[in-house]
């Protein structure tokens, strides 16, 4: 028997109120809970963006940022997405930072619910991805974050993801050059959510 993967149950506040098992959270009626979002680009300057696994419970086939997930019970965030990265794409990460602590969204699809706190970071990778994981990614593609941004808030980027579309949004009026977006402040993060020391 395979080792069952927990995520971090969420109150309003954002502390911790439990772990539920990742299977058999996302329903009709899915639990706030802790997640995180990463937008990765690479040597050019260009961000990768993937296609969700059309096998995928959430969300089949959506076009969205590099890659999201969810930390363990007691994992650092920081050390969720590396480790994450590393499952889903085989990415090592540079330059890991924190930009928007308090993102947080809501969305449906096919009668399937996401309800996360889901603090945004951006790194850097040297080198292209490796071969993605088939359950989780269909697709890789590099893109300019100007155009893509661009199109994402014209709603002309088809199949994007509800959560991106809310983050490229949040993530606009901090610059055009991703390299120079101001880092977030980690005190803002949920109190459930914290970064190694």
């Amino acid at each position: 028997m395979g080792i069952i993967e927990r995520v971090v149950l969420l109150d309003e506040s954002g502390r911790v109120a439990g772990t539920a098992a990742k299977a058999e959270v996302h329903h009709d009626s899915t639990p706030l809970h802790l997640a995180f979002s990463c937008y990765v680009f690479d040597a050019r300057g260009e961000l990768l963006v993937t296609r969700r696994a059309r096998s995928k419970t959430t969300f089949p086939g959506v076009w969205t940022n590099t890659f999201c997930g969810h930390p363990a019970p007691g994992e650092p965030m920081d050390t969720a997405i590396r480790r994450r990265a590393r499952q889903e794409l085989g990415l090592e990460l540079d330059a890991l930072r924190l930009v928007l602590p308090g993102f947080r969204y809501r969305a449906e699809q096919g009668g399937v619910f996401e309800n996360e706190m889901c603090p945004v970071f951006v790194a850097r990778t040297a080198a292209a991805p490796g071969a993605p994981d088939p359950s989780e990614v269909d697709e890789v593609r590099a893109v300019a974050w100007a155009p893509f941004r661009d199109d994402v808030l014209a709603g002309t980027w088809p199949g994007i993801s509800p959560w991106c579309a809310d983050q490229v949004r949040d993530l606009a009026p901090l610059g055009p050059d991703p390299g120079r977006w101001a880092d977030g402040d980690p005190r803002a993060l949920p109190p459930a959510a914290f970064l190694e020391s």
